[in-house]
């Protein structure tokens, strides 16, 4: 079973370390702008097998509006924000409406990155603590430290199997 995932934020919040740190447990100091979209496959046993084909779309910002069409098909989706900027929450928050409007509602997970940083975030806990009370399910992670970054995928698949 083949299941198409999204990786979907700001820019500069670390989805391509993200699935660098998941697919190759690597990760790299070196910022790299993602052009377009970049797809890496893992194959994950949740009980189940299932090969994840993970879209690394490059960050929304002022210039980038995200093409819908690389959402079609998508299974789920990660929404990555960086905690020590509170606007790629904002960013986050927006291109869930996005993502909804293109393909409706399937499971996603706003992951919160950059946990190593966690003593200079911007992004409090009483923000997050809104967004779950909505049903929003909350993973906080570290492409530098590896830290839930298993967890996040795990659980996306798990969703996405129902």
């Amino acid at each position: 079973m083949q299941k198409k995932i999204c990786l979907l934020g700001g820019f500069a919040v670390g989805k391509t370390s993200l699935i660098s740190r998941y697919v190759h447990s690597m990760f790299s100091d070196r910022y790299l702008t993602t052009i377009g979209v970049k797809i890496e496959k893992k194959r994950v046993d949740v009980g189940r097998q299932i090969d994840l084909v993970i879209w690394d779309i490059y960050g929304e910002d002022d210039f980038q509006k995200l093409r819908l069409s690389y959402l079609r098909g998508a299974a789920g989706y990660l929404l990555v924000a960086d905690g020590t900027r509170r606007a790629t929450l904002d960013t986050a928050v927006m291109l869930r409406a996005t993502a909804e409007q293109a393909i409706g509602s399937v499971p996603f997970l706003l992951v919160i990155n950059k946990a190593d940083l966690h003593s200079t975030w911007e992004i409090d806990e009483a923000v997050l603590q809104e967004y779950a009370h909505r049903g929003w399910p909350i993973v906080r992670t570290s492409a530098k430290t590896g830290d839930g970054v298993e967890s996040a995928f795990t659980t996306l698949a798990k969703e996405m199997l129902g």
